[in-house]
């Protein structure tokens, strides 16, 4: 496997398991010191055993990623740890799916913290700790659904279509830094916790709704990620990359 994040320094906000984990083992094995940071001490601690396996170097941050200190701190640190800080993916999620009528407060303000408020905290923690002479860049996680609707995700909607449009936003202001800011966007994917939000028979729908007649798997998202981070992505800023089989750009 290629080396091409050798010397290069990673945090992984949401990376104790499924999407986020895939993309902090997949950095590590493309070279990068990698921080692992998520809400759960046992996810973070089987997500460095994994990199370590694979002869990779990972710190572990037990955090929560819509607290702003947090997110902050795990940046310094990784940048005092490894001299420099070259990238940060922006993967953490907290998800609850619910009728209009059923929204309370509660939903709205977590989903909003982790979803939303951590992409802006990357981009401060970006700011603060990337070396305006190497660059860097951020991934940000959005969603098909931020172009077009399911039903029972109104608040799910707005965040990830909101990290869509702030992808947007914070390339244009921090393009003068060297920091490049884009976004993936995950198909169906079965994780851990999409599992608690999706039944089988919904799997199944969006099985059939994919045009490449497959589901994701957190390592078609984590090499997604992998080339935005890197040098071969050098000139690609302000993008959203689908990487759904096709599912937002049609019916099958």
């Amino acid at each position: 496997m290629t080396k091409e994040l050798n010397g290069q320094s990673m945090l992984v906000l949401g990376a104790g398991r499924g999407i986020g984990q895939a993309c902090a083992r997949l950095l590590a094995q493309r070279g990068a010191a990698v921080g692992v940071a998520d809400l759960n001490n046992a996810s973070v601690d089987e997500t460095i055993a994994l990199i370590r396996q694979d002869g990779g170097t990972a710190d572990g941050y037990v955090l929560d990623a819509g607290q702003r200190d947090a997110v902050l701190a795990a940046a310094q640190d990784m940048c005092q740890r490894h001299g420099h800080l070259d990238a940060i993916a922006a993967s953490a999620m907290w998800i609850r799916y619910e009728p209009v009528e059923a929204i309370r407060d509660e939903t709205i303000d977590r989903m909003m913290s982790v979803g939303l408020k951590s992409v802006l905290w990357s981009a401060q923690a970006a700011l603060e700790c990337m070396d305006p002479a190497r660059g860097g860049a951020i991934v940000a996680f959005a969603s098909p659904v931020a172009d077009r609707g399911h039903r029972g995700t109104a608040v799910y909607t707005a965040v990830k279509g909101g990290v869509a449009a702030l992808t947007r936003q914070l390339s244009i202001e921090l393009a003068p830094r060297g920091i490049r800011v884009n976004a993936v966007t995950p198909g169906a994917t079965p994780t851990p916790g999409a599992h608690q939000v999706v039944t089988e028979a919904g799997w199944d729908v969006r099985r059939k709704a994919t045009p490449l007649g497959r589901l994701g798997r957190p390592e078609d998202m984590a090499e997604a990620v992998a080339f935005l981070v890197s040098d071969r992505a050098s000139y690609i800023t302000g993008e959203i990359l689908h990487v759904d089989g096709g599912l937002t750009a049609g019916a099958f």
